[in-house]
């Protein structure tokens, strides 16, 4: 934070990935951070690793240039890892696109978040289990996700999902995705009640969608038929939570 403004003050790059940031910011604006995969996806054996830091005042903004794409993979399982740091009244807002895993892919993924007491964090992230609009289905995979939310060093949130072997038979259990094959999380922090109320009386979600709030922390969970239809849900969760427009490449 310079003046009044949020401003990128070290970048660092490697590998496939590359970070862009498209609009001039002032001081009511955010800083708007693209994240973008030169790779075209990720397959077995690769790593991606994230590490962003928001700075005490500063307001940033990150997305994907495009959903993200996690390949079949004959044996090592690719890995991803994500560590988010907000500081003393900063905010971030973390909103990759989609991530679509194929068949057979092997993905072990990490995100781990690191608040401040009065920091603001609003994430949402998807995962969509093969393209339905090309009638592919997931039926075999693994895909490991751990989440951790720690706020002034005490762990808030926590969450994991493992799914090994027949993907698609464990989707079709009633008591986990009912048949579903995309599922998103909005997670906000601190509480929003007036988010809540608000999406509880949108008309036209094409998908299950629950929210509540507890502990100081508001969740959203999406399960959907297809990805289009949890696309559609996410970004009217998100233009609510945002109360204004998303950023331009969710609108592609």
């Amino acid at each position: 934070m310079r003046e009044g403004v949020s401003r990128r003050t070290h970048v660092f790059e490697e590998g496939s990935l590359r970070v862009r940031f498209p609009t001039a910011t002032t001081a009511d604006t955010d800083l708007e951070a693209v994240i973008i995969n030169t790779a075209g996806g990720i397959a077995g054996g690769d790593t991606a690793d994230v590490d962003i830091a928001v700075e005490d005042g500063a307001s940033l903004r990150v997305t994907t240039s495009s959903a993200e794409k996690v390949y079949r993979s004959a044996a090592t399982a690719a890995s991803m890892a994500v560590r988010l740091k907000v500081g003393r009244g900063a905010s971030l807002a973390w909103m990759p696109r989609e991530m679509i895993l194929f068949d057979r892919a092997r993905l072990d993924r990490t995100i781990d978040i690191d608040l401040a007491e009065d920091s603001r964090l609003l994430l949402a992230e998807a995962v969509v289990f093969g393209r339905s609009g090309m009638n592919e289905v997931v039926a075999e995979g693994w895909f490991s996700d751990r989440w951790r939310v720690r706020r002034a060093g005490k762990l808030v949130y926590a969450e994991t999902i493992r799914l090994d072997g027949a993907i698609a038979d464990t989707l079709r259990e009633p008591a986990v995705a009912k048949g579903g094959v995309a599922i998103a999380i909005i997670l906000l922090m601190p509480a929003d009640e007036a988010f809540v109320a608000a999406l509880r009386a949108c008309e036209g979600l094409r998908g299950e969608v629950g929210a509540s709030s507890w502990n100081g922390m508001t969740a959203v969970r999406f399960c959907a038929p297809d990805g289009e239809s949890l696309r559609y849900d996410l970004m009217t969760a998100l233009t609510v939570a945002l109360a204004g427009p998303l950023p331009p490449l969710w609108l592609n």
